[in-house]
């Protein structure tokens, strides 16, 4: 019987253990952590009422950060927030006549990384048109 537990024990497969990282490759991943949380983005959130005004202020960002030598990631459309407004068309009776108004805000985000005090520069000097509201942030 003993015999038989000992073929056993060698047909069954070993179990391996996975390999260690060892602390030279552990530190270089930690530098790399430490080297990309130094950099800093500048984050631009446009918004506007208007659908074109604001993919063509955003298109404006882009070129003149991509002109000052910066990686520029986006624009990304975000939701459109829809508020609605309920109002009754008259002041005293019938009050099952009302209208509704909306109004959608179009939100786009631009993320700067790599930029230049030139780009920050230029971002500030831009000209855009009315009704076009721009956040800027650094992260």
């Amino acid at each position: 019987m003993a015999a038989k537990k000992d073929e056993k024990a060698e047909k069954a497969p070993k179990k391996t253990t996975k390999k260690t990282e060892s602390s030279a490759e552990k530190g270089a991943k930690e530098t790399k952590k430490a080297t990309s949380s130094a950099s800093q983005k500048i984050r631009v959130i446009i918004r506007a009422f208007d659908h074109k005004i604001a993919d063509e202020s955003a298109k404006t960002i882009i070129e003149t950060a991509e002109r000052s030598g910066s990686l520029v990631t986006g624009a990304i459309p975000m939701p459109t927030r829809i508020e609605k407004i309920t109002v009754n068309r008259s002041t005293f009776v019938n009050k099952d006549a009302r209208e509704q108004f909306e109004i959608r805000t179009h939100k786009r985000l631009i993320d700067i990384s790599e930029h230049t005090p030139s780009t920050i520069e230029a971002l500030s000097n831009l000209n855009l048109p009315a009704g076009v509201d721009i956040e800027i942030k650094m992260i």
